[in-house]
């Protein structure tokens, strides 16, 4: 797999295979195929995207380390930027359907409605890590900063979720709200477990200097 993954034409493949969910949005705009509410359409299937795209950057480090997929790491900048291009496009859908492209207004109900406050804090961090997803970031900062900053994924991955409860609170549809939280809890578990796992193997200094391995408790 990692021969595959490795293929010159692996990334223009994954590429393609994330502007699709676009394609077909656009398409169906252009069709007239979204239903009797276009707009709500549009709206509700980019923050959808946005969340599942959230999920595929999660799931790329316990899938490289299970599998033993190394490769999978030269996919992990493209899959982030995407999340952040079906982010752009779920507040532009925002802005423009809900709210006509009026600043004051937008800028007004951002902290009225605190779904709304909620998503667009998610929006904000996820600029900042899609700005220093690049080479040039990463050298400006330093590695262990850059690490640092980006770990905030998973505060946008808490973020992205409470605004989709919210958002699904009014109507009290909950079934695909629990679906993505137990993606999240898993892959966020995982995380937890394998950080646990390599606390205990790591060996300690022992009195005179020697190594032993630190017992489980």
């Amino acid at each position: 797999m990692n021969k595959l993954l490795m293929h010159p034409a692996a990334k223009p493949v994954i590429f393609l295979l994330c502007l699709l969910p676009f394609a077909q949005l656009a398409y169906g705009a252009f069709t007239g195929g979204l239903g009797a509410n276009p707009a709500e359409f549009l709206i509700r299937a980019t923050g959808d995207w946005t969340l599942r795209f959230i999920c595929i950057v999660l799931a790329v480090t316990p899938l490289r380390v299970t599998t033993k997929w190394n490769a999978l790491v030269r996919f992990r900048r493209m899959l982030g930027l995407f999340t952040y291009f079906y982010v752009v496009l779920h507040l532009l859908c925002y802005s423009w359907f809900d709210m006509g492209f009026d600043w004051s207004e937008i800028a007004k109900d951002i902290p009225k409605r605190p779904f709304i406050l909620v998503g667009f804090s998610a929006f904000v961090l996820l600029t900042a890590l899609a700005a220093t997803s690049f080479n040039r970031a990463i050298k400006a900062m330093g590695a262990k900063r850059w690490q640092m900053l980006h770990k905030l994924v998973y505060v946008i991955a808490g973020l992205g979720l409470l605004h989709f409860f919210w958002m699904r609170a009014g109507k009290n549809d909950f079934a695909e709200v629990f679906v993505y939280a137990a993606i999240i809890a898993v892959l966020l578990g995982w995380r937890v477990w394998h950080y646990a796992s390599k606390r205990k193997q790591k060996p300690v200094v022992g009195a005179r200097g020697g190594e032993k391995p630190l017992r489980s408790t």
